[in-house]
């Protein structure tokens, strides 16, 4: 059954930038991975994670120096890193975090082919690498879906149980529902984020345009009628799928939401554990977003 969906989300839900935006290559002088394509950056990091299903994704570390949180950024399905890159610069200045993002499977210089579940796979060598190459805990952690990004995003959020905050971007209530006001969950649809959405603990801030004419506003704001830890969201007045940075309200309300964070875990600092977090090792099961009929 995982195959069928996982068949039926690459038919219609994966879009891969062809060709890539960028390559990947070794420094000689350095021997670290960069980004060939891409205007370097001494506080950027660029790994090669190796998946669960033997994919190996490229992911890169925009350090901050002054960071209060870490953002994992899971893009939508029409873009690659190569195409992220002056958001990234803008959000980690103007937010003062961290950000971590990377290439799902068979996107950019990621190898395999995207599918829904290799996505989950991928996040998960993410989160790992974070933990063990920066000592990042779940509570100075802060995932960031947009659009079909939301689903990793969900799919990790709902395990992690001590995470900081959540930021679901024009995401999507599940892939069939973009297409199709159906009312139950089938069992071949992917990402099933409105069942995932009730087993988040933490705090979920939710962005949509009023004008999107690809992802309804309905699924973003059912999303955050589902949360059970809700942040005030918001609705960007006249925004559509793909434009959303360009309002200056979004940089706003996402540092407000940084803020938020920030004096809640002064408040409220994480209990003391008698063991070590384990690392996640199994799963149980573009800016823009497309989807197409077929």
């Amino acid at each position: 059954m995982g195959n069928v969906t996982s068949n039926v989300a690459a038919k219609f839900a994966f879009f891969p930038p062809d060709p890539a935006t960028y390559g990947v290559s070794k420094d000689e002088e350095t021997g670290k991975l960069v980004l060939s394509g891409v205007s370097p950056d001494m506080n950027m990091e660029v790994h090669q994670l190796t998946t669960k299903s033997g994919n190996k994704v490229v992911a890169t570390f925009w350090r901050h120096p002054f960071a209060r949180f870490t953002l994992l950024y899971s893009h939508g399905n029409a873009a690659d890193l190569g195409q992220m890159v002056e958001l990234f610069i803008e959000l980690r200045a103007h937010l003062r975090v961290n950000i971590m993002s990377y290439d799902y499977s068979g996107y950019g210089a990621s190898t395999g082919k995207p599918s829904e579940f290799n996505t989950y796979y991928d996040i998960e060598a993410v989160y790992n690498c974070l933990r063990s190459d920066y000592g990042i805990k779940q509570e100075e952690l802060i995932l960031y879906g947009q659009s079909v990004g939301s689903g990793p995003t969900l799919h990790m959020a709902s395990r992690l149980k001590r995470l900081r905050g959540v930021v679901l971007h024009s995401a999507i209530l599940s892939g069939i529902r973009v297409l199709y006001p159906v009312k139950m969950t089938l069992w071949f649809d992917i990402f099933k984020n409105i069942d995932k959405i009730r087993h988040v603990n933490s705090k979920v801030l939710v962005i949509h345009g009023t004008k999107d004419d690809i992802v309804d506003l309905s699924h973003g704001k059912r999303l955050w009628e589902l949360a059970k830890e809700k942040y005030d969201p918001l609705w960007v007045k006249g925004g559509g799928h793909c434009n959303l940075e360009t309002y200056p309200e979004y940089i706003k309300h996402l540092r407000k939401f940084i803020n938020a964070m920030e004096k809640l875990s002064l408040t409220n600092p994480p209990p003391k554990q008698l063991t070590n977090e384990p690392s996640v090792t199994e799963t149980k099961h573009s800016r823009c977003l497309r989807f197409r009929k077929r």
